[in-house]
């Protein structure tokens, strides 16, 4: 079977930017190896066109005409748009089937008549979000039940056929190569001296909401109250062929925050690691954290550390509020940082290590064979899709509201909400969403004298949902 993929980011022979496209190419490269043919096009980077192979049975060919450095994509001519619809439009004429990886390829008219699968990669950005709601193919890939629960409750609103098409497929890793490895050939590229010195981790984009200015404040604290002085935390800039000026100003607000609190002995910016090397990189580090507020679909770097014996410690966001259960991954409250401090100190001061229980329920439910098996499955099992109804439902005195998935309830901050990455008290309706757990209508809100323009008001700001 010929199969076409589809990335909007650039691609690399050798070099993976992050975890969407570490996955395609895990797929991409199960799918050769069990003797398809598979063929990915993808945006390409720095006017470089030539095609390569991941393996003889895949190639990649990067000549769509998407904006880089990434975001707006779609921030191109009209002509630009064409060329890439009309390169898209010539590949399919030859393919038995079609993957878009993270849903970004907008014009679901081109690939009506090839089976088709989508799965989206993140729950923020614009094009991911409007490739859920553009959705019409056969299956749609998700890779957590918190992002089956936030399409659902927003797309889904809309088309009831929804629920029906979604797979929950969560991302497998390599437990193979993500242990416990003695750091070498890393030390080329980061000079640390392992053993000698606390070392953190923080292995991600360069995004404000990635976390790194929580992460200045813990190395601030960790240094200066719990007297770790010789703490070096690391962190990865973003290729070259990604620069811009924004990215620019943004390291440079990094670096004067690091210079403000006398911390510029604490801190290692380093250029972007093989992907060959992260299991050192990570089996480097006493602890990796993850205290950002970004959205994330999985968060693959937490997982990846623990298991190369690397506790990790979490902001509870998303997802890591229910990949790993609490007693087997530290997790703090988005920005409690002397929470993530005094556990940070404690995992160095006192050497630990990931948990045998941690590494055992990592690998029972996130292993690489059954993740890329039920790709492989619902790829070659995809039909042509007929397009989902359109419903839409009004609100009226029927309708029931819910805590909108995207939110929980802190046990002592009040309701978090993960794209408002705040706090709020909801004092009000807690109340309501504790005594009508299937929800509650405008009459049991005015019972409680809450005003239904109140419980719009709630709604609009995206704390409710409505259930049809």
């Amino acid at each position: 079977m010929h199969v076409l993929m589809f990335s909007i980011n650039p691609l690399f022979p050798d070099t993976v930017m992050g975890g969407a496209p570490k996955h395609l190419q895990n797929i991409a490269l199960h799918m050769g190896e069990v003797g398809h043919q598979v063929t990915v096009l993808c945006t390409f980077a720095d006017h470089n066109i030539t095609a390569f192979n991941w393996h003889p049975n895949v190639i990649v060919k990067p000549i769509l005409r998407f904006h880089q450095p990434f975001p707006q994509p779609y921030a191109i001519p009209a002509y630009d748009m064409a060329a890439s619809i009309q390169e898209v439009h010539e590949h399919l004429q030859n393919v038995d089937r079609f993957y878009m990886h993270d849903g970004e390829f907008l014009f679901p008219y081109v690939y009506a008549d090839v089976p088709t699968v989508i799965s989206l990669r993140d729950n923020v950005y614009p094009e991911t979000l409007l490739g859920g709601f553009l959705f019409q193919a056969d299956k749609l890939i998700l890779i957590s039940e918190y992002s089956r629960m936030y399409f659902t409750h927003s797309v889904g609103r809309f088309f009831p056929e929804l629920p029906e098409r979604i797979t929950v497929i969560h991302n497998g890793l390599d437990w193979e190569k993500f242990k416990p490895t003695t750091p070498d050939k890393i030390l080329d590229f980061i000079p640390v001296q392992p053993g000698k010195q606390p070392i953190l981790l923080h292995p991600h984009r360069p995004e404000a909401s990635k976390g790194i200015f929580q992460t200045i404040r813990l190395v601030d604290m960790l240094v200066k109250r719990y007297g770790i002085t010789d703490l070096i935390a690391l962190a990865p800039k973003w290729a070259d062929v990604q620069a811009s000026g924004e990215l620019r100003e943004f390291y440079e607000s990094i670096t004067r925050e690091i210079q403000e609190r006398g911390l510029e002995d604490n801190f290692i910016f380093h250029g972007w690691i093989p992907q060959g090397l992260m299991p050192q990189y990570y089996s480097l580090g006493s602890v990796t954290v993850s205290l950002g507020h970004f959205v994330e679909s999985f968060g693959n770097a937490v997982y990846e550390s623990m298991g190369c014996g690397t506790p990790s410690i979490a902001a509870r966001i998303s997802t890591h509020r229910e990949l790993l259960p609490d007693h087997l991954m530290d997790k703090v409250d988005y920005d409690d940082i002397e929470g993530a401090a005094a556990i940070a100190a404690r995992i160095i001061k006192q050497g630990e290590q990931t948990s045998p229980e941690a590494i055992a329920y990592l690998k029972t439910y996130y292993s690489p064979d059954r993740q890329l098996k039920a790709y492989e499955d619902a790829i070659i099992n995809a039909k042509v899709a007929l397009p989902m109804a359109y419903s839409a439902t009004a609100i009226n005195d029927n309708t029931r509201f819910i805590l909108a998935p995207w939110c929980y309830r802190s046990a002592s901050r009040g309701v978090y909400h993960d794209f408002h990455a705040a706090y709020s008290a909801l004092d009000d309706i807690l109340p309501l969403l504790d005594a009508f757990p299937d929800g509650f209508t405008f009459a049991d809100a005015y019972d409680k004298k809450i005003p239904q323009d109140q419980i719009m008001a709630y709604y609009h700001d995206g704390f409710l949902v409505p259930l049809s």
